[in-house]
């Protein structure tokens, strides 16, 4: 009977620490235009609770230099999401920086665990800055959703319209543009410089075009490419093997949709969150 109780004993402990050994940390990453938020409105957040990751709250750097903690859910299981806020208006390295504190405070949270990044459009490219420019050894992975991996052309034409450049029809087209843009949208586009010029074409002498040159940590990379639909962001730059460093490391699942979150996503994710 003592023997039976040992053994019981000791399948416990192991079935406890290898559940603690699975626990992982999803960091959600928005990209420009967006916030925290959209992973809820795309439903991606939802479809993570329903397959078994607790939502952790939303993690913002002040540009204070301090962390703010919204916390989500009460119970918290092994397997736990957190959204982070950037300022994705400004320029890419600004955003690089306040990722990296909102890394920081996570990891500090959850030490044995290793984190998983996701980042959707330019969220990809501020999650390969960070992983290029800092000590990021708890990152185990890296998932992207229509990133401008390569940069987007949509990145000079929203330039051109800030600056009165028509890049499509001469003289008042440019004023016609702008009124489609909206009052606060281009007002946006106005104070999003600096991010449109970080993801113009991967270029000599552009952020992505150094950024693509630097080496990158030995660790997973999974690339979801939208193959048809996506207006912003073409195909051949969502797939991270196009990065010289990374050719042939990153997985590539196909979807058609368009440049925008949705549910369909975070079922991808699901499946791809359970290689790890």
């Amino acid at each position: 009977m003592r023997k039976l109780t040992v053994f019981t004993l000791i399948v416990f402990l192991c079935s406890s620490l290898l559940s603690l050994a699975r626990a992982d940390v999803v960091v959600l990453v928005h990209g420009w235009a967006a916030n925290a938020d959209t992973w809820v409105q795309s439903g991606i957040l939802q479809v993570l609770q329903a397959n078994g990751w607790s939502d952790a709250g939303i993690v913002t750097a002040t540009p204070e230099g301090g962390i703010y903690h919204n916390a989500g859910e009460k119970n918290i299981k092994n397997n736990k999401v957190y959204r982070v806020h950037l300022p994705a208006e400004a320029p890419l390295q600004i955003q690089a920086a306040h990722l990296y504190s909102e890394l920081l405070f996570i990891n500090k949270r959850h030490a044995d665990e290793k984190l998983i990044l996701v980042g959707h459009s330019s969220g990809g490219v501020v999650s390969r800055m960070v992983l290029v420019n800092q000590n990021t050894s708890a990152v185990d992975a890296l998932v992207t959703i229509a990133s401008p991996n390569l940069g987007t052309g949509r990145a000079i034409q929203g330039l051109d319209v800030i600056h009165d450049k028509p890049f499509f029809c001469p003289g008042p087209g440019i004023t016609f543009l702008k009124n489609v843009l909206g009052g606060d949208e281009y007002q946006y586009l106005k104070h999003s410089q600096g991010a449109l010029v970080d993801l113009t074409p991967a270029l000599p002498g552009t952020l992505i075009g150094w950024l693509n040159q630097q080496s990158h940590p030995s660790i997973k990379y999974h690339s979801i490419v939208r193959q048809a639909g996506d207006e912003l962001v073409p195909a051949f730059s969502q797939d991270l093997n196009q990065v010289p460093p990374l050719k042939g490391k990153s997985k590539v699942y196909l979807t058609s949709a368009s440049h925008s979150l949705n549910a369909a996503d975070g079922l991808l994710l699901v499946d791809i969150l359970k290689q790890h």
